[in-house]
């Protein structure tokens, strides 16, 4: 070969090394390029929300169809009371709820209990507006899920709905008479009260007087209170009943109505809040 011929040849291996050079710089770019819009344009799915089965009780009229309806973006307009339960999923950003809806007359409450399985929280919607009678039977349903095996260590988002008509009741005062909040500090040395038996040679039945020693020491004032305060006892009873449930935060009462939707989604915020370090607990455990 001729030193022409030799040059041509190296000349020709130096293009072939450059050409591959090109080829290989050329497909690192695509990848490098593919790579980037994946991850601007082509996220892939969103990593799977966790679900809670929760359960929705209170008394007819409270509002539970129609909030959950509006939590689903459905009309509230054509709501009916539910008469036995329904089930409905309720997206959030970062959870889905499966609430099981229960009716809340008379001859459905003695039921509730049957529907407890499988929950892993609670909704109790009261309404805030409503006579000191249904006020009542609210309280002592919303006391014994508080105290139900199945219930009392799951967390409750308690509502005090209707709060945009006239005669609702602030959530301090649903607070105290729910018996959520009682205060026991009667005077600043007497926080609890030991009961006697009355008068010698009477009863309760015969007279209206109780005596009750308030815990100042050994010698003290007596006072007298009327037969019928002997509630008050009974009040302070159920408040030492649920203090373990207050204490442990398990439970939140919020306002809430129709035309307040962002607060009735944080409320509901704080539940899932609630559920998730629930579910850190068991796994920690």
């Amino acid at each position: 070969m001729t030193d022409l011929q030799i040059t041509e040849a190296f000349l020709y291996m130096d293009y072939l090394r450059m050409s591959e050079c090109i080829q290989i710089s050329f497909a690192v770019c695509r990848i490098g390029i593919y790579t980037c819009f994946r991850a601007l344009c082509c996220k892939g799915p969103p990593p799977a929300r966790p679900e809670y089965d929760l359960v929705c009780i209170g008394l007819t009229g409270a509002g539970k169809t129609s909030l959950l309806s509006k939590l689903c973006s459905e009309s509230p307009d054509n709501v009916v009371s539910t008469t036995g339960f329904s089930i409905k999923a309720v997206p959030f950003q970062n959870a889905i709820l499966n609430v099981k809806e229960l009716g809340g007359a008379d001859n459905i409450r003695k039921y509730w209990s049957r529907y407890y399985q499988g929950s892993q929280g609670v909704i109790f919607v009261l309404d805030s507006a409503s006579s000191e009678d249904d006020l009542e039977t609210a309280r002592n349903e919303l006391h014994s899920a508080l105290q139900h095996p199945q219930l009392c260590t799951l967390p409750f988002l308690i509502l005090a709905n209707h709060q945009d008509k006239p005669a609702a009741r602030s959530v301090q005062e649903n607070s105290q008479l729910l018996l959520l909040a009682v205060d026991l500090n009667i005077s600043p040395t007497c926080r609890s009260c030991q009961l006697f038996s009355p008068p010698a040679g009477q009863c309760p039945a015969q007279s209206a007087d109780w005596q009750v020693l308030p815990s100042w020491g050994r010698v003290g004032p007596r006072c007298w209170l009327l037969h019928k305060q002997f509630q008050i006892l009974l009040e302070v009873k159920k408040y030492f009943e649920l203090e373990p449930l207050a204490r442990g935060k398990r439970w939140i009462l919020q306002p809430c109505s129709l035309d307040d939707m962002d607060a009735l989604k944080d409320s509901f915020s704080q539940l899932i809040n609630l559920l998730e370090e629930k579910d850190h607990e068991a796994v920690r455990m």
